[in-house]
C-alpha cells in the first residue's frame, strides 16, 4: 500500500492527461511513480472543451471509439453581423468524453506500475538544501509525507507546485481568460461540425464555441479576457444571454468554471527535483485554449527526461533542463507563434471581424481552410503572415 511506502522515484501531483502520461511512461520506463489527484474521481471534473485533433491523439494511442462523444468535419464562423462562413476541415478532430478518456489514461499507469490515489491533496512540499524531495498533505482526514527523488507539479491552470519551489507561474491578467462551460441537452446541433460565435457583444476578447456531444448535446462555453472583468460583466452573464438568444430550450447538464491560460509558456519549468507539465507550465495554446495535447506531449517529454537524469547523474536542475528544450524543440516555437498571432487576433474590433468573415465567404467554400482564415485575420500585420505559414507547416 502506497501508505507503507515512503519513498518513490518519482511523485505527480495531478490525475490530468499530462500527470497520467508522464506516470505511464515512467512507470514503463521501471521507476516506481507515485500520482496524486486531489478530487475524488479521476475525470471530474471535466474543465475543458474536449476538443482534440485526430493526428495529435494518434501521437499516443489509436483513438478508442468509447472516448469520442463526436467526430469533427467541419467548422463554422458566426460573424458580429451574423455572416456565416462554413468549411470542411482538411484534418478531423474529436470531442472526447473526458471521464472515460481520463479514467483509461490512469488506468493505463497503473498497468504500467503506477499507484495512483484520490482525494490526496498535496498542500505542500518537503525541500532540504534547496531541492525539492518530497510532498506534504492530507488524505481523507490523515496527513502524509512522501519522499521522492523528483517532483512532478500536474495541477493545472491553478498549480501550487511551482511556486513552491519558487518558479515563476504568475499569469497577467492580459493572459488569463475567464472561462465558464456548460453541457447542455434537448438542443439541435450538426454533430460532425465545431461552432465558434466571434463578437465583443457575445465575447469580448474572446469567442463562445459549441462543440456537439451527439445530435441533441454540445459543450458550450466561452472565454473572455480577464482585462474586460473590469466593467462588471462576468463570464457567466456573456453565456447566459447567448444560451436565451440562441439556444432558450437548452436543459444544463453541468456547470464548470475557471481561468484558461493564454499564455507563453512559463521561462523556467524545472528545478533541483521538480518539473512542471501540461497547464502548470502554461502549455495551453493561446489561440484555440485547447491543452489536452500539448499537456500529453509534456508530460512524455518530462518523463523521458527524467528516466534519463535518475540513470545519470540524478534529478538536478542541469539533468532536468532537456525537457524544456525537447518542449520547445516539439511545441514550444508554435506556442510561441500561436501567443503572437492570439496577440494581434484579440485586439480586433467587431468591423475586423466582419472584415474576416467577409473576405472568407468570397473564397469558393471547396477552397476555404483554417490556413486561408488566419491569413486573412492577419493581413494588416504582414509580419505574422510568416508565423501563421510556419505555424501550419509544422516548422
Amino acid at each position: 500500500m502506497w501508505k507503507e511506502q515512503k519513498k518513490y522515484d518519482c511523485i505527480v501531483v495531478g490525475g490530468g492527461p499530462a500527470g497520467s502520461t508522464f506516470a505511464r511512461v515512467a512507470a514503463e520506463s521501471g521507476l516506481s511513480v507515485l500520482l496524486l489527484e486531489k478530487d475524488r474521481d479521476i475525470g471530474m471534473p471535466v474543465r475543458c472543451g474536449e476538443a482534440v485533433s485526430d493526428a495529435g491523439l494518434r501521437i499516443f494511442y489509436e483513438p478508442n471509439p468509447r472516448w469520442i462523444a463526436s467526430t469533427i468535419t467541419r467548422m463554422k464562423l458566426v460573424a458580429p453581423n451574423e455572416t456565416v462562413v462554413e468549411f470542411d476541415l482538411n484534418e478531423k478532430g474529436y470531442i472526447l468524453d473526458r471521464r472515460i478518456f481520463d479514467y483509461d489514461l490512469a488506468e493505463y499507469a497503473t498497468k504500467a506500475g503506477a499507484m495512483i490515489v484520490t482525494k490526496a491533496y498535496v498542500d505542500g512540499l518537503l525541500i532540504e538544501e534547496d531541492k525539492v524531495v518530497g510532498v506534504q498533505g492530507v488524505h481523507i482526514g490523515e496527513r502524509f509525507e512522501k519522499r521522492a527523488k523528483i517532483v512532478i507539479g500536474a495541477d493545472g491552470v491553478e498549480s501550487r507546485v511551482g511556486r513552491w519551489a519558487g518558479l515563476k507561474t504568475t499569469c497577467k491578467l492580459k493572459d488569463m481568460e475567464s472561462g465558464i462551460q456548460k453541457t447542455v441537452t434537448g438542443i439541435d446541433v450538426h454533430e460532425h461540425m465545431f461552432e465558434f460565435y466571434l463578437s465583443k457583444h457575445w465575447a469580448p476578447g474572446g469567442y463562445i464555441w459549441v462543440f456537439p456531444k451527439g445530435k441533441n448535446k454540445a459543450n458550450i462555453g466561452l472565454g473572455i479576457l480577464g482585462s474586460y472583468a473590469k466593467n462588471g460583466k462576468a463570464a457567466h452573464q456573456y453565456l447566459d444571454e447567448f444560451l436565451e438568444w440562441k439556444y432558450p430550450q437548452a436543459s444544463v447538464l453541468t456547470t464548470v468554471v475557471g481561468g484558461i491560460p493564454v499564455a507563453k509558456t512559463v521561462k523556467e519549468m524545472v528545478s533541483d527535483g521538480l518539473m512542471l507539465i501540461g497547464d502548470a507550465a502554461h502549455m495551453v495554446n493561446p489561440v484555440t485554449g485547447g491543452g489536452i495535447i500539448p499537456g500529453m506531449r509534456s508530460g512524455l517529454l518530462a518523463a523521458e527526461t527524467a528516466v534519463k537524469a535518475l540513470n545519470n547523474g540524478g534529478p538536478t536542475k542541469r539533468n532536468l533542463q532537456p525537457y524544456e528544450k525537447a518542449w520547445h524543440k516539439v511545441g514550444g516555437k508554435s506556442h510561441e507563434r500561436f501567443y503572437r498571432i492570439k496577440e494581434a487576433i484579440y485586439r480586433f474590433t467587431d468591423d475586423d471581424l466582419n472584415r474576416i468573415a467577409d473576405g472568407m465567404s468570397g473564397i469558393p467554400e471547396n477552397e476555404r481552410s483554417l490556413f486561408k482564415l488566419f491569413s486573412i485575420a492577419v493581413r494588416k500585420k504582414p509580419s505574422l503572415l510568416i508565423d501563421v505559414a510556419r505555424v501550419f507547416a509544422g516548422v
